[in-house]
C-alpha cells in the first residue's frame, strides 16, 4: 500500500513550501512539488497546508518510569506507546534514571520492545546513574553490538549527588568500551551523561578527552541548561565539535534556583557561537523533577513527553511556520547526534516518521510512524497484535 500526503506545508526544519510526500511501506519515496498518483492501491491523504514536520526523536525518556527519590511512594509510572504518539515522538530513547535497583535494564528492554510492537522506532541506553555500570550481557560493548535497540550507554551521573562520582580513570574505561562497541555494531555508540549541580559540571570530560584519542561527540552531555556556568560550559563543549542537550521539563522551582529554560538556552548558545546543529532538546519524560531544599526533599513530579510540543507552540507563536532552530533540535539534531541517519528528516529513503500539524495553534492531528497512521485526527490508533491460534482439529 502507497501513502501519498498532498499538499503539506513542509517544514525540515526550515519551512520548504507546499509539497507532496509518498510513503511506501515504512519508508519515504518521493518528496515533490506535485506527485501524480492515483490508483486503489493509493491511500490519499489531503493535507490542506498543514504543516508535516518529522517526527520527534527524543533523547531521553524513561519508558519503565525513572525516578523514585523519597520512596516507593514518588516511583514514576510506565509509559505507553499512546503517551508517545500523543506528544508527536516516534523515536523515543529509553533510560534507567536514577532507580537501577527496583528497575533493571530487562525490564526497560521489555518496555522497549513493547513500544516497538506497538509501532514506535523505540531504542535504548545500556546501563545507568550508577558505576559500575548495568549491563544486559555482562559487557557493555557487548551490549552494543548484540543487543541491536541498543544505542549507548545512559544516563550515566557526574557532578551529582547521586551519582557514583567516577573517577577520570572510570569514566575513560566505559567510555573507550561504549566507544569500541559503537564502532564494531556501526552504531557510532554514544556516552550520555546525565550532569548534576555540582561544580566540576563537564570538568570530568575534558580530563577523559585529554587522556584518551577518543572523538568529542562520544560524550552527549544532558541537562546543560541546570545552570548557567554549565551552559557555557556546553557552549565550549559545542564549538570544539561535541553535542549538548537541553530538558524542556522543568519547574518553577528550577528556574528560581537557576535553571536557564531550554529555549533561552538555546538561543543564548547559538549567539555564543555554538553550532545550532549541535544542540538537541529532550523531555526526561518518565523520569522525576525533584525538588530539593537544603538536601532534604520537598516535592517531586513527574515529567511529561507533551514538554516537547508544549515548548514548540510556544516558540511558534502565531507565526506561519515554527522556528527551523527548534525543529531541528528536536528532530535532526538529535538523530545526527545518535547517528539515525534514517530518523529527523523529510527526504527520500528516511524513514516515514511524520507529524502532520495544524497552524493554528500547532495542534498535532496525525502521526506516522514507519509508515503507519498511528494517529487519525487526534486519535491514538495502534493496531493490536492477535496471538497466534493453532487450528483445533
Amino acid at each position: 500500500m502507497l501513502t501519498l500526503i498532498r499538499k503539506a506545508h513542509l517544514i525540515d526544519p526550515e519551512p520548504l513550501g507546499l509539497h507532496d510526500v509518498l510513503i511506501a511501506g515504512s519508508q519515504i519515496a518521493r518528496v515533490e512539488a506535485d506527485i501524480d498518483l492515483s490508483g486503489s492501491d493509493v491511500n490519499i491523504i489531503e493535507a490542506e497546508g498543514r504543516w508535516l514536520m518529522p517526527g520527534l526523536v527524543d533523547v531521553l525518556t524513561h519508558p519503565c518510569g525513572g525516578g523514585g527519590e523519597g520512596g516507593f511512594g514518588n516511583r514514576t509510572a510506565e509509559l505507553e506507546a499512546a503517551d508517545f504518539l500523543r506528544a508527536g515522538i516516534t523515536t523515543p530513547v529509553g533510560a534507567l534514571g536514577t532507580d537501577s535497583i527496583t528497575r533493571r535494564l530487562e525490564v526497560l528492554y521489555g518496555q522497549v520492545m513493547k513500544l516497538r510492537a506497538h509501532g514506535l522506532s523505540a531504542l535504548m541506553y545500556s546501563g545507568s546513574y550508577r558505576v559500575p555500570v548495568a549491563t544486559l550481557t555482562g559487557d557493555v560493548a557487548r551490549d552494543l553490538v548484540l543487543v541491536e535497540p541498543v544505542v549507548g550507554l545512559g544516563e550515566l551521573a557526574i557532578a551529582d549527588h547521586r551519582s557514583s562520582h567516577p573517577t577520570a580513570a572510570e569514566l575513560l574505561r566505559i567510555a573507550s568500551d561504549v566507544h569500541l562497541g559503537g564502532t564494531l555494531s556501526g552504531k557510532g555508540g554514544t556516552l550520555f551523561l546525565h550532569v548534576g549541580d555540582a561544580r566540576p559540571g563537564l570538568e570530568p570530560i575534558e580530563i577523559a578527552l585529554e587522556q584518551s584519542a577518543l572523538p568529542r561527540r562520544l560524550f552527549y552531555p544532558t541537562h546543560c541548561n541546570r545552570r548557567a556556568g554549565l551552559l557555557e560550559q556546553s557552549i565550549e563543549h559545542v564549538k570544539q565539535g561535541g553535542f549538548a542537550d537541553f530538558t524542556v521539563s522543568t519547574t518553577p522551582e528550577f528556574i528560581e534556583a537557576g535553571e536557564v529554560p531550554a529555549l533561552e538556552a538555546l538561543r543564548s548558545a547559538i549567539a555564543a557561537g555554538a553550532s545550532a546543529e549541535r544542540l538537541t532538546f529532550s523531555s526526561d519524560a518518565g523520569g522525576s523533577l525533584p525538588h530539593y531544599v537544603g538536601g532534604e526533599l520537598t516535592g517531586l513530579r513527574p515529567a511529561r513527553p507533551d514538554s516537547l510540543l508544549d515548548l514548540l507552540r510556544r516558540a511558534s507563536g502565531n507565526e506561519s511556520h515554527p522556528p527551523a532552530d527548534v525543529v531541528a533540535a528536536m528532530t535532526r539534531n538529535p538523530a545526527s547526534a545518535l547517528k539515525l541517519p534514517r530518523k529527523g528528516r523529510i527526504e527520500p529513503g528516511a524513514d516515514a516518521d511524520l507529524l502532520l500539524m495544524d497552524p493554528a495553534g500547532a495542534q498535532l492531528n496525525d502521526v506516522f510512524s514507519l509508515g503507519q497512521r498511528l494517529m487519525r485526527n487526534g486519535n491514538v490508533e495502534i493496531p493490536m497484535k492477535q496471538a497466534h491460534e493453532e487450528p483445533r482439529s
